[in-house]
């Protein structure tokens, strides 16, 4: 067999398989406590998550939390995939504590994920506890399953550029505008 030829390639991934599951029948425990870190699953009821953290303000102007660090792990290809998040939304007489947001964002980073699931999960649940009908969220991330395997670029990301990027907006006063905006930049 040649160097490169898929059955060199098959016989690679297999004896990679083997060593991997060598390791974890190894070590169990410690593979299992990491994956229970790693693959955390919604708690039953996310009321505890916000733990009453909504207070009734006067305030109708727009809150942002930005650069919301986060892990989780490509669903495809168990391979992490990191990041910042970034979420905006308007009150709607009342607003969530600051620290709630991020504990959001990482309750639904924490586990076999896709970024663009995360990004709507987040966008939904912000909306709800909230009460806002107006929230706009975009997730940047590298992707090590892109960066390891497949293209190998080291530097392509999955980020927010014009008409491109998991984000999402939720607006009743938006959504014609950003139609035209997006009908602008692709001009």
């Amino acid at each position: 067999m040649r160097v490169g030829s898929p059955a060199t390639c098959a016989k690679s991934s297999k004896s990679l398989a083997r060593i991997l599951i060598a390791k974890v029948c190894a070590k169990p425990r410690a593979f299992r406590k990491s994956f229970e870190v790693l693959d955390q699953r919604l708690p039953p009821n996310l009321d505890h998550v916000f733990n009453g953290a909504t207070f009734s303000v006067a305030y109708d102007e727009m809150v942002i939390v930005k650069d919301i660090e986060f892990f989780s792990l490509c669903e495809h290809h168990l391979l992490p995939f990191f990041g910042k998040a970034h979420i905006a939304y308007l009150p709607d007489k009342r607003v969530l504590g600051l620290s709630k947001i991020a504990r959001v964002v990482n309750m639904f980073a924490r586990r076999l994920q896709i970024q663009e699931r995360l990004t709507s999960q987040n966008r939904q649940i912000h909306r709800g506890k909230n009460r806002s009908s107006s929230v706009g969220v975009i997730i940047e991330a590298r992707h090590l399953c892109m960066q390891m395997r497949g293209v190998e670029s080291s530097t392509a990301r999955l980020s927010p550029a014009p008409c491109s990027a998991p984000s999402a907006i939720t607006s009743r006063h938006a959504t014609n505008s950003l139609r035209l905006s997006a009908r602008e930049r692709a001009r």
